[in-house]
């Protein structure tokens, strides 16, 4: 199958790409998932390298990326602020430069985004947002494309997120714009997403046909959804707001009597990771609603196919 190609050199946020090349880069990740699943390899980016800095800690980003390049043929290097001179007080355009003199690509997770940004003018090689403090693009592309392989018309399905104005709802609300899905948003007042951000929703709405819903009522906002997605109530960085957070995040769970206001072939999904009890109860997330683990799995291959874009020759 021909890789796929995008029209910018690097993945910071996923109002990057078209539809059409989201919709391309779906396909090319299903072909990559089956054939790997078949056994069959794909040297794609062969002999290729790709740094990845992580000033956050991850699961998920850290073994579907490395494990990912290695599938494609390359080799991935792990970087921490210790392994690198960013934690020694480095500029992020002398890094950004250096970098780009050995490696082929650079996948950073990290908190500030200006910092990508930063790092992606300087470099001249691809970069890719692992993840930032108010983007996290690669995991919202594999959430849709986790309802794309289930056969799903994008256009006609409605995701609800519930929880708190942070980068996955920043992300899916973005992505849901471009794609033409329906989308949600209930959040506790204060803690909704930045207008900014949902003015460039709507203005992306307008073209896709996106219905838009940002709400305090997570009653309202389920009804008739397709897809039920949270997240923590605190992330990275705002565990001292945790306690505070637990209090005003209280009636924002996804649990089965929520559930029954969605449709009835209501699917269930998380970014993870997650805590039981509080934004999700243990029997949705480890039950038959719960497509939970398929979106962990396709990071990998979804991440894939993002690099061979980005980084193939």
């Amino acid at each position: 199958m021909k890789t796929p190609k995008f029209k910018t050199k690097d993945l910071l946020k996923v109002t990057d790409l078209s539809r059409e090349e989201i919709l391309d880069l779906f396909k090319f990740t299903k072909w990559l998932k089956e054939d790997l699943k078949k056994g069959i390899h794909h040297n794609i980016l062969e002999k290729q390298s790709l740094a990845m800095i992580f000033e956050k800690s991850s699961t998920r980003t850290r073994v579907s990326f490395e494990t990912g390049i290695f599938q494609l043929g390359g080799q991935g290097l792990f970087l921490s602020p210790k392994d690198i001179q960013l934690g020694r007080g480095e500029n992020i355009s002398d890094t950004a430069r250096v970098l780009s003199r050995y490696v082929d690509g650079i996948m950073i997770r990290t908190f500030s985004h200006a910092d990508v940004e930063e790092l992606a003018a300087n470099a001249t090689i691809p970069i890719i947002n692992g993840l930032t403090d108010d983007y996290h693009p690669c995991q919202t592309l594999t959430d849709f494309y986790t309802i794309f392989e289930r056969g799903d018309d994008l256009s006609k399905t409605k995701l609800t997120y519930i929880g708190d104005g942070n980068n996955m709802a920043n992300s899916l609300l973005l992505t849901a714009a471009i794609l033409g899905s329906d989308i949600s948003i209930a959040c506790p007042e204060n803690y909704s997403i930045d207008k900014e951000i949902i003015k460039e929703a709507e203005n992306l709405a307008k073209i896709s046909g996106t219905k838009i819903e940002i709400t305090s009522d997570i009653e309202k906002a389920v009804f008739e959804a397709d897809y039920v997605y949270t997240d923590v109530w605190a992330s990275m960085g705002q565990e001292e707001e945790f306690e505070k957070r637990k209090k005003v995040f209280a009636n924002y769970k996804v649990s089965k009597e929520l559930l029954k206001n969605a449709k009835s072939t209501c699917k269930v999904m998380h970014c993870l990771p997650a805590h039981r009890g509080e934004e999700i109860d243990a029997d949705v997330i480890d039950g038959d609603e719960s497509i939970v683990f398929d979106e962990a799995e396709n990071r990998l291959h979804l991440q894939k196919a993002v690099m061979c874009a980005l980084m193939s020759k």
